[in-house]
């Protein structure tokens, strides 16, 4: 019985350390201008006016041969929505942040898939130079 709890004690405060350090290396990985792929999604803010990053991202879409499908876009967000050629859904959406700053999201398929999400990512950034 004693053992109990001399044995919970160290668990849970190693726990916390470990839990605390994941916390703060993805604090640390969400800096500016880095992609950060989250249960599912990569996200990332760009330095560019959603227009810009709108025009990057149909033209990658186009460069990468996805089937382009809904697009809708105002001064505040846009949707695109392709499909790959294994038929996944890939839903890339933009939030303007400011004049100068548009947020990013690319979801490949239901659960994600994060080596597909980068290279979209990366052709988009491509297009923005």
């Amino acid at each position: 019985m004693r053992a109990k709890y001399v044995f919970w004690p160290p668990l849970f405060a190693a726990l916390l350390v470990f839990v605390h350090g994941c916390t703060a290396v993805a604090l640390v990985g969400a800096g500016a201008g880095t992609a950060i792929y989250v249960t599912g999604d990569l996200e990332t803010v760009v330095a560019k006016d959603i227009n810009t990053v709108y025009q990057a991202t149909l033209k990658a879409i186009e460069q990468l041969d996805l089937k382009a499908g809904t697009k809708t876009k105002d001064a505040l967000a846009a949707k695109i929505i392709a499909r790959d050629a294994q038929d996944k859904k890939i839903t890339i959406k933009l939030k303007s942040k400011s004049e100068n700053a548009t947020e990013l999201n690319i979801r490949v398929g239901v659960f994600g898939d994060e080596t597909k999400s980068r290279l979209i990512y990366e052709q988009i950034k491509k297009n923005l130079k």
